[in-house]
C-alpha cells in the first residue's frame, strides 16, 4: 500500500512571488548596467590599439622640418659684389601659369636658362650696368607674375673640396687591393674593402641591410654628374639631364658626384670595392657643376624640379652657397610639395653659419662626424642643423687601420678623369649622401612622405657617446637629433609598422566579431585561412628579414618576399590610391563571396587592409593621387571602415 504524501501547506506563491520580484530588482539594473558597460570594450579596445599606434608612431622627437622658419631678409643681407654675384644681371622665375605674351610684356628681353625654361618658366635678364638691373628687380619683385627675382650667381662644392687634401690622401692606388674577386664570398658584404668603411657601420648598416635595401626608390644627384665606373656597373640607373651643356649626357668630369652616388648606391656584395648604403635604390644623376666645381643657381633650380617631374623619391644635394636664391627656394618647395625628400650639406666653412639651399624649410641639412663621432673641423653648425652622419677626416687615422679616415668609395680621379679609383674624400659633401641614402631605405620600405621620412631620420637618430638630447629631442647646433641610423631608421619603419598594421588588423577583427555578437549573429569558423589572410592583407611577416642573417642572400629574398602587405605593393601615388583603398577587399568579395569556404579568408583580408588603412592614416606615411593632403587621413579610416564592414558581412554564418 503506496504511502500518501504528508499533508504540507503549500506556500502562497502569489505572496511569495512579490518580494522575489523586488528583491531582483537591484540585481536585474545591475545586469543591465554591466551588460551597457560590457558593449563599450569593443570600443575601448580598439580605441586604445588606435592610441597606442599613434604614440608608438609620433613620440618624442624634434620639431618637423616643415615648422622651421624661413630666413628673414634682414639675415641675408650682404653686398652683391661681396658675395661674388652678378650685379648686372638677374635670374627671374616667373609663375608657372603665366603666358609667354604676358611674360613678354613686361618688357625685359629673357634669355632661356635651359632647354627647361619653358616648363619652369626660369629666365636670366642681362642688363647693361648695375643700377639698371637695381631698377629693375625692386619692380619685378612687387609684380604679382613674379615668384622671385635674385641676382645672377654661382653655387658650387663647399670650401676645399676641390683641393687636394680633401681628395684622395692615401699613399698609392686601392684599385689593386679593393679589385674584382677579392672579397670572402662567406662575408656580407663580400665587397673587398668595405674593412675600411667605418663610416657604414658608424651609422648601422651591417644590420640596416637585413631590413632593406632602397629597392624602389630613386635617388636624384643633383652634382658634377656621374660617371658609371665599375664598382657602380650593378647600380641601377634612370635618365638624367646635363643642366650645363643643355642635354642628356650626364657623366661626371670632376669627381665628386661619382664619389657621392657611390655612398648612396654603390653595387654592393659582389666582391669589388666597396658598398653603398641603398644598393637597391637607382640613381638620376642631374649635372649642374662644371669640372671646376662649379654652377650657375638657376641651372640647380631647374634640376631641382626636373628631378620631381621625372620621379625622384630623393633629392641629394652636396653643394651650396652663403647666401639664399628665391628660385632655389620656390624649386625646394614645389619638390617638396610633390612628395619629394630633399637632403643638402650644411656647409665646410667651420663656423656658425649653415649654407645654403640646406637652410631652406623643407630641406634636411646634414653636418659632418669623424670616426670618434665628434663632427668635423669643417663642418658648418647652426640651429638650422638637422642631423649629422659621416663626413670624414684625412687628417687623422683614429681606427688605426693604416689609412686615412675619409670616406671611401670609387670615382674618377679628378683632375685625370680617363682614371678612376677608390678615393678617400672628406666634407658634408660626404656625409649627406649617407642620410639620402637612409632617406632612400625609409621609401623602399613604403614610407613616401617626405614628412613622415624626416620625422623617422630625426626620432631614430643616434646619441653620440657620450652626450644627451636637450629639449625637444635635439642634441645641440652640431648635431642636430644626433647621428642618422639606418638600422633604427628601418627598424621603425618595417618592424614599427608592420606591429602596428598587423595590431590594427587584428583589433578590427575583434571588434567586428564583437559587433556580430552583441546582434545576435552566429559567427562562421575562422580558422587559419582567416590568419594568413589577415596577415598578407595587412603587414606581412614583417620580422622575418630581422631574424634571417645577411650572409643567406637566398634566404634573405624569400624573407623580403613574404615580409610585406598588399599595400607594400604599390609604387607611386596613383597606385598607392589603388591600394590604400578597400578597392581589393569589396572587388575580392564581389567576385568570390558565393564560395563558401573562401569566406572566412575574405574576411581576414578585409580586416588586414583596414589595418594597414588605419595605420596609414594615423602615420600619415603615404602620398595619393586626387585627395587632398589634409583630407587623406578622413579618406584613409573611411576607406578602413568600408573595408571592415565587407570583411564583417564574410564572417556572419548564413
Amino acid at each position: 500500500m503506496r504511502k500518501s504524501a504528508p499533508n504540507v501547506s503549500r506556500p502562497d506563491l502569489n505572496r511569495l512571488g512579490e518580494p522575489a520580484r523586488r528583491g531582483e530588482e537591484p540585481y536585474n539594473r545591475a545586469m543591465r548596467k554591466s551588460m551597457s558597460m560590457s558593449a563599450w570594450i569593443p570600443w575601448g579596445g580598439f580605441a586604445a590599439t588606435l592610441a597606442g599606434a599613434a604614440l608608438y608612431w609620433h613620440g618624442a622627437h624634434p620639431p618637423r622640418l616643415a615648422d622651421r622658419p624661413a630666413p628673414t631678409s634682414a639675415d641675408e643681407i650682404q653686398g652683391v659684389e661681396a658675395a661674388g654675384l652678378r650685379p648686372s644681371a638677374l635670374i627671374v622665375d616667373y609663375r608657372d601659369d603665366l603666358s609667354e605674351e604676358a611674360m613678354a610684356a613686361r618688357g625685359y628681353p629673357r634669355t632661356a636658362v635651359g632647354d627647361y625654361s619653358a616648363k619652369d618658366h626660369l629666365y636670366r635678364i642681362d642688363f647693361a650696368n648695375p643700377d639698371q638691373a637695381a631698377a629693375a628687380m625692386g619692380k619685378l619683385a612687387r609684380d604679382p607674375g613674379v615668384e622671385s627675382v635674385d641676382y645672377d650667381s654661382m653655387v658650387g662644392l663647399p670650401p676645399d673640396e676641390q683641393s687636394e687634401e680633401f681628395a684622395a690622401a692615401a699613399a698609392g692606388s686601392m684599385e689593386a687591393e679593393c679589385g674584382a674577386g677579392k672579397g670572402t664570398a662567406a662575408d656580407f658584404p663580400n665587397d673587398a674593402c668595405f674593412k675600411y668603411q667605418w663610416h657604414l657601420r658608424q651609422i648601422g648598416m651591417p644590420e640596416a641591410w637585413k631590413r632593406g635595401t632602397g629597392a624602389g626608390a630613386v635617388v636624384a644627384v643633383i652634382d658634377t654628374g656621374v660617371t658609371k665606373v665599375g664598382d657602380l656597373a650593378g647600380t641601377k640607373f634612370v635618365p638624367g639631364y646635363n643642366f650645363i651643356a643643355n642635354n642628356t649626357n650626364a657623366d661626371d668630369d670632376h669627381g665628386h658626384g661619382t664619389h657621392v652616388a657611390g655612398t648612396i648606391a654603390e653595387s654592393t656584395n659582389n666582391r669589388l670595392g666597396v658598398a653603398g648604403v641603398a644598393y637597391g635604390a637607382a640613381i638620376m644623376p642631374l649635372k649642374v657643376l662644371s669640372a671646376r666645381g662649379s654652377g650657375s643657381s638657376a641651372g640647380i633650380a631647374q634640376a631641382i624640379r626636373w628631378a620631381a617631374d621625372h620621379g625622384a623619391n630623393v633629392i641629394n644635394m652636396s653643394l651650396g652657397g652663403p647666401f639664399a636664391v628665391g628660385a632655389i627656394a620656390s624649386a625646394v618647395k614645389y619638390a617638396h610639395g610633390k612628395g619629394v625628400v630633399i637632403v643638402a650639406a650644411a656647409g665646410n666653412d667651420g663656423n656658425g653659419r649653415v649654407g645654403y639651399p640646406a637652410r631652406y624649410p623643407g630641406v634636411i641639412a646634414v653636418a659632418a662626424t669623424q670616426f670618434d663621432e665628434s663632427t668635423t673641423f669643417y663642418s658648418n653648425w647652426g640651429p638650422a642643423i638637422d642631423i649629422a652622419a659621416p663626413g670624414g677626416n684625412v687628417r687623422v687615422d683614429q681606427n688605426g687601420d693604416g689609412q686615412p679616415d675619409g670616406v671611401l668609395q670609387h670615382t674618377i680621379v679628378p683632375g685625370d678623369i680617363g682614371r678612376s679609383d677608390y678615393l678617400w674624400f672628406m666634407g658634408t659633401s660626404m656625409a649627406t649622401p649617407h642620410v639620402a641614402g637612409v632617406a632612400a631605405l625609409l621609401v623602399g620600405a613604403g614610407v613616401r612622405r617626405p614628412e613622415a621620412v624626416e620625422e623617422i631620420l630625426l626620432a631614430t637618430a643616434r646619441k653620440p657617446q657620450g652626450r644627451s638630447a636637450a629639449a625637444g629631442g635635439r642634441i645641440d647646433d652640431h648635431y642636430g637629433a644626433g647621428i642618422v641610423d639606418a638600422a633604427a631608421a628601418l627598424h621603425k619603419a618595417r618592424d614599427g609598422r608592420g606591429a602596428g598594421e598587423l595590431g590594427l588588423g587584428f583589433a578590427a577583427s575583434l571588434f567586428g566579431l564583437a559587433l556580430l555578437r552583441r546582434r545576435g549573429l552566429a559567427v562562421a569558423p575562422l580558422g587559419l585561412g582567416f590568419a594568413a589572410a589577415l596577415v598578407a592583407g595587412s603587414s606581412g611577416l614583417f620580422f622575418l628579414p630581422g631574424l634571417t642573417p645577411a650572409s643567406w642572400t637566398h634566404a634573405q629574398a624569400a624573407a623580403g618576399m613574404l615580409s610585406v602587405g598588399i599595400t607594400d605593393l604599390s609604387g607611386g601615388p596613383l597606385s598607392a590610391t589603388l591600394l590604400y583603398s578597400a578597392l581589393l577587399p569589396v572587388g575580392l568579395v564581389s567576385l568570390l563571396y558565393g564560395f563558401r569556404r573562401l569566406r572566412p579568408a575574405l574576411a581576414g583580408f578585409g580586416f588586414g587592409v583596414a589595418g594597414a588603412l588605419l595605420f596609414a592614416a594615423i602615420a600619415h606615411t603615404v602620398d595619393l593621387r586626387f585627395v587632398p593632403d589634409a583630407l587623406e587621413p578622413v579618406w584613409l579610416a573611411g576607406q578602413a571602415a568600408l573595408a571592415g564592414l565587407v570583411a564583417a558581412a564574410c564572417l556572419r554564418r548564413a
